[in-house]
């Protein structure tokens, strides 16, 4: 099979609703499900993120970021971490653990050191935009911070896929990568029941331009890929974002007060990182 009838045999799958997700990702799926009941009680939710390891080290390490932590009061126990972050954030981080699913069954190298990548680039976005949405758009930030953590999740899907297509993802000039994966980015997106103002603005995201002054999630996202020091492996080349004076942000920032934020946004980053395949 060439790549080119490869990439129609992913896209037609998606386009069928046809989307497999590994054992592990349902896992964490039922995870989300159970969170997104309106009658989830809190001692439900506790226990529910005591049962997933990872879930609960990343919840009690964001409720200790500055952002969330501004009594300077660390928290130990899942309890208070849950109580702190919110149910909002708690989403995003088992979003999280969706995302790093999906890689955990690469074993291709190259397909490997390009999930790890985009990964570093999800939580690096995810993170931006909470503090973006914040202090420039002021959209939802909690909301923002979800859109970022999925915005590549159709990216992820491919990859997963790709395993078993050598060379699916090499040098792709037609860009036929790109096409099936906005196909897969929706069904993906319908299969994890996302938010539609989210869905939206991923799909749209690809191509857009920035609004002056930025104000909606789609802005907050473009931001948010523009100042990620860590490049999608997956999207076309970034062009250089230009020196702060030459910006049009420079009417909304001043360099120093982007500075901050961007820092802000490395505390959550780290909160939220570590290694994709674990």
């Amino acid at each position: 099979m060439n790549r080119l009838e490869a990439f129609g045999t992913i896209a037609a799958q998606a386009a069928r609703g046809e989307i497999s997700f590994p054992t592990s990702v349902n896992a964490v799926l039922r995870l989300q499900h159970a969170l997104n009941d309106p009658d989830c009680h809190l001692e439900d939710a506790i226990r529910l993120v005591l049962g997933e390891p990872q879930l609960a080290a990343r919840t009690v390490a964001l409720a200790n970021s500055s952002t969330f932590n501004t009594s300077g009061r660390p928290v130990t126990n899942v309890r208070s971490a849950v109580t702190r972050v919110g149910y909002r954030n708690l989403q995003t981080l088992v979003a999280s653990l969706v995302v790093r699913q999906f890689g955990a069954r690469i074993e291709d190298p190259d397909l490997r050191a390009k999930a790890e990548q985009l990964w570093e680039h999800t939580v690096q976005v995810a993170a931006l935009a909470h503090v973006f949405a914040r202090h420039v758009t002021f959209v939802n930030p909690d909301t923002a911070m979800f859109a970022g953590i999925v915005h590549e999740v159709g990216g992820f899907y491919l990859l997963s896929r790709a395993d078993g297509f050598p060379g699916l993802l090499d040098d792709d000039p037609e860009k036929w990568a790109e096409l099936c994966e906005d196909v897969v980015t929706r069904e993906v997106a319908r299969k994890l029941a996302l938010p539609e103002p989210v869905a939206e603005a991923i799909f749209e995201l690809r191509g857009a331009w920035l609004h002056m002054p930025p104000a909606s999630l789609l802005d907050t996202l473009l931001l948010a890929n523009m100042y990620a020091s860590v490049p999608s492996p997956l999207g076309t080349a970034r062009a250089p974002l230009p020196e702060h004076s030459e910006s049009a942000l420079d009417y909304l920032l001043d360099e120093e007060t982007l500075h901050r934020m961007i820092e802000e946004a490395s505390e959550i980053a780290a909160s939220m990182g570590g290694a994709l395949l674990v």
